[in-house]
This record gives structure tokens, C-alpha cells and sequence, in this order.
């Protein structure tokens, strides 16, 4: 486990779900990608002292990403993000438009 790291997941890839078959600009650049864990690897730094097979919701900090902006269990955001520099407009395909 790297250094830094406090736990690992390792899967299997059990199926490529293609997405956006009928739009023209996104067939084949879009995937969904569904795996299978077979084993997760816990730092013992994080796991339950009474239980360990149980990781300890107290010990544990994730780092999350959600909407280009890192976050963990604080309100605030965590970090500077480099794609929360990308104007989102940017990944916009050609010609879209919001619903109406």
C-alpha cells in the first residue's frame, strides 16, 4: 500500500455498459464501468480496535470529489482542484442547450 494511503479496493471488471448508443456526437466515448470487489486492504490505523474487519468511522478522512472541488467530512472544501479550474461550459458537447 503507498504511503500515504489508508486503504485500497482491488476488483474485477464484471461488465462495459456503453452509454449514449443513440446520440451521435457520444456513441463510443462514453462508457460505464461495473467491477466486483474481491478484497479491500485496510491500514490497521483506521480499523475498529474491537472489531478487525471493520473499518472505524471516526479514524477514517476521506477525500471525495464532487463536482470538480475536493471535500471530506468537513463542510468546507479541502483543497485546490485543478479541474475546478475548467469552466464546466467546456465540457459541454456542440449544440447543447438546457432544458427547457
Amino acid at each position: 500500500m503507498p504511503p500515504n494511503a489508508r486503504w485500497q479496493i482491488e476488483a474485477k471488471l464484471a461488465h462495459v455498459h456503453e452509454m449514449a448508443q443513440e446520440d451521435d456526437i457520444w456513441r463510443g466515448n462514453l462508457v460505464a464501468i461495473e467491477v466486483r470487489v474481491t478484497r479491500v486492504h485496510a491500514h490497521p490505523s483506521i480499523m475498529m480496535e474491537d472489531e478487525p474487519d471493520r473499518i472505524d468511522p471516526d479514524k477514517w478522512r476521506p477525500l471525495i470529489m464532487s463536482f470538480q472541488q475536493f471535500y471530506g467530512l468537513a463542510p468546507e472544501k479541502l483543497q485546490r482542484s485543478e479541474l475546478g479550474q475548467i469552466p464546466e461550459t467546456l465540457y459541454k458537447q456542440p449544440g447543447w442547450r438546457p432544458a427547457v
